[in-house]
Formats: structure tokens, C-alpha cells, sequence
């Protein structure tokens, strides 16, 4: 994936109150990190960070923290959560982190996270790229490693190839279940209780593109 750089992206991320730094330092700690002392629920790949931001204000009781490895998207969460804030609303409850989510164990302690939302994550077409798939075996295995027992990952994608490769990894990982799937979210009425869509769902549903959505948890 190519993005474009933006100049000061760097120095408005080291400034930035919403975002972690030296996120390692806080493995253990996450409960001080924040206001209050409740479930802690990830996105990796968070883009812009509209999913969380909605999220954020629809669960306060409900901690969010949002990682995205490229300094241009994450600027564009900052700017768009200062703009919210600017207009009242206050996100306590939600943190970024300009992190590689390979890095995942060392950050969080086992049991610190309690849900993980994977949104529209880039399908890295190529056969020798699977492993960066955030769906792969490899990357469920470093979500077991900061998950409990019972804690479950949420995953939506337009992409059926990557849909069905993913379907595929959870059934072949240890400890891991699917516990629901669907080709096409949108006409799914159970699946579709409580969705917050993101952005890249809203335009793709709207010109008649079917989401698909995977559940699956996790047990030790």
C-alpha cells in the first residue's frame, strides 16, 4: 500500500494528547492509561477512525484504543477528532497508537484486551504476503497471546477472496472458533444488530457491494 507522505505528519503525532506514546511502556498499565477502569477493545488497521470515534461515543463504558502503522492516515484521525472535540464531544475513552500491529504481545499483557475489530484490512494479494494478512494464522496467533479466554475478534471486508482466506486461517489456528459468518452482512438481520459501519462500508454498500463479516473467539 502506498500513501502519501505528509510533511509535519511526524511532529503532529509526537504532539498529539490522543495518541500513546511508547506504547510498550504501558504493557501491565493499561488501566492507567485511561479515566476508568473497564473492557479495553482494540482496532487494528483503525484508518481515519471514524468506526472507533462512533464507537467511543456510543460505549462509554467501554475503552478503545486505535492502531494504525501510517503517520498520513493517523493525521487524518487527529485532525477529524479535533474537529469533533472543537464542536463538544469529548472521547475520554478512546487512544491511538502509531504502531506495527506485529508488536501487539509486546504491548499489551495477556488478558489487558478484550475484543479486537479488524475493518476493511489491506488484502495483501500476493501468495507470499499472507502472513501480513491481519486475518492470518500468524497474526491470530499474537492476538491469543494478549486475548482471554472467550474474548472474540470481529472482522468486515468487500474482499471475498480475503474472506474466504480468512475463514480458511480461523479454522486451521489453535484455539480459535468461528462462531458466525456471512457473505453479505448488510441483508443479515441478526448480524446486523448494533453494526457501526465505517467509512469504506458505507461507500461499498452503497453502490451494492455485500459486506462480509466473521466472528470468531477465542479459548484457551
Amino acid at each position: 500500500m502506498r500513501l502519501r507522505n505528509i510533511p509535519g505528519a511526524q511532529d503532529a503525532i509526537l504532539e498529539s494528547p490522543y495518541v500513546v506514546q511508547e506504547p510498550q511502556t504501558k504493557k501491565g498499565h493499561w488501566t492507567e492509561v485511561f479515566e476508568k477502569k473497564q473492557p479495553l477493545h482494540i482496532e487494528v488497521g483503525m484508518g481515519k477512525g471514524r468506526f472507533l470515534m462512533d464507537l467511543a461515543r456510543l460505549h462509554p463504558e467501554i475503552n478503545y484504543v486505535g492502531i494504525e502503522m501510517y503517520d498520513s492516515v493517523l493525521l487524518r484521525a487527529l485532525q477529524k477528532r479535533e474537529e469533533l472535540e472543537e464542536k463538544g464531544e469529548v472521547y475520554s475513552n478512546l487512544f491511538f497508537m502509531r504502531v506495527d500491529a506485529r508488536l501487539l504481545p509486546e504491548i499489551f499483557e495477556k488478558g489487558e484486551a478484550d475484543k479486537i475489530y479488524l475493518n476493511f484490512s489491506d488484502p495483501w494479494p500476493k501468495a507470499r504476503h499472507a502472513q501480513r494478512r491481519l486475518t492470518s494464522r500468524e497474526f491470530l496467533a499474537r492476538y491469543s497471546q494478549i486475548l482471554p479466554d472467550g474474548a472474540t475478534v470481529e472482522f468486515k471486508t468487500d474482499n471475498k477472496g480475503l474472506f474466504e482466506f480468512s475463514l480458511e486461517e480461523v479454522n486451521e489456528s489453535e484455539g480459535w472458533k468461528l462462531v458466525a459468518h456471512t457473505f453479505d452482512l448488510h441483508h443479515q438481520e441478526d448480524m446486523m444488530e448494533g453494526n457501526v459501519m465505517t467509512e469504506y462500508e458505507e461507500k461499498f454498500s452503497s453502490v451494492g457491494n455485500p459486506i462480509c463479516k466473521l466472528i470468531a473467539v477465542f479459548h484457551e
